[in-house]
């Protein structure tokens, strides 16, 4: 039945069954009780939502990447502070640490108004909404990219190049991002790329088209690299997390070192996350044997 000027109870009615089905608006973010908070599309509406974090994890307990720390650190104290700081870009093999540099520092810093805001790849588009949200807020914060690469269609592109590079409007001097990667460049290498003096396809000017490929991780100020780790690095870092972990101390070295080793092995990896998965399993088993 059409609903009409005549109907007001009917379309009354129809109104509260539809809010009913509306998603609730978003409450305002509470930054003094949460350190840290993801960004959540639910169909055409995004919101931060808090998550819990670990905030025992110290950067002294990250080991082997001594310089990375160390560059890491200085960069955030400066920002925390309200002195000039670059957007950092973490790249380099996989569980080295990347990702636990930013937990580390929220953990240090959270009393001095550090927040981090994690934003994936689909949500940078958004980062105009986001940045609304904080732009006049007195915390720091990091927007956190874990994992970032593009495919070279992503609509976040731009919205990031923006952040790091700055518009017409006023950058948000309360803002940095840090994004960790496995591609230096964010972006895939592909063959074709070296055929940028050969027209192919609708390309015009496709070297062109190659340095907007790399351009973005450019607008990075400060580029750490992480590397795979050597054995004694790798067996000193078990050592560390199972002590951490309230492991016994070995009676025999030589166990624990042929034990970290061939975890190692199976995982064809020696870092950072592997001696952390190693030192859970021997720590828990001497401890469960212990217990008899």
């Amino acid at each position: 039945m059409p609903i009409t000027a005549a109907d007001p109870a009917l379309l009354e009615q129809v109104l509260r069954q539809l809010s009913a089905w509306l998603p609730a608006p978003a409450s305002a973010p509470d930054w003094a009780r949460h350190q840290a908070w993801r960004w959540v599309r639910r169909g055409q509406q995004g919101s931060l939502e808090p998550i819990t974090v670990a905030t025992t994890l110290q950067l002294s307990d990250l080991h082997g990447v001594d310089q990375q720390r160390a560059r890491f650190d200085q960069n955030i104290r400066q920002f925390v502070t309200g002195l000039p700081a670059n957007h950092v870009l973490l790249t380099g093999a996989r569980g080295c640490g990347k990702s636990s540099l930013v937990k580390a520092a929220l953990a240090a810093y959270a009393p001095q108004g550090l927040r981090v805001l994690e934003v994936d790849r689909t949500g940078l588009a958004d980062l105009p909404d986001i940045l609304a949200q904080v732009r006049d807020r007195p915390e720091r914060f990091l927007v956190f990219c874990d994992d970032l690469s593009f495919d070279g269609t992503d609509h976040g592109f731009a919205a990031l190049k923006s952040l790091l590079d700055g518009s017409v409007a006023a950058p948000a001097t309360n803002v940095l991002v840090v994004a960790t990667s496995n591609r230096r460049h964010l972006m895939p290498d592909l063959h074709s790329d070296n055929l940028a003096t050969r027209h192919e396809g609708d390309e015009v000017h496709p070297g062109e088209a190659v340095e907007e490929k790399v351009s973005l991780s450019d607008r990075f100020g400060l580029w750490l690299s992480f590397y795979p780790m050597d054995q004694d690095t790798y067996l000193a870092v078990a050592r560390h997390w199972a002590a951490v972990l309230g492991a016994p101390a070995p009676a025999d070295g030589t166990a624990f070192q042929a034990a970290a080793l061939e975890w190692a092995l199976m995982r064809s990896s020696r870092s950072g996350r592997s001696a952390w998965q190693f030192a859970r399993d021997w720590a828990g088993r001497q401890q469960l044997a212990q217990r008899g």
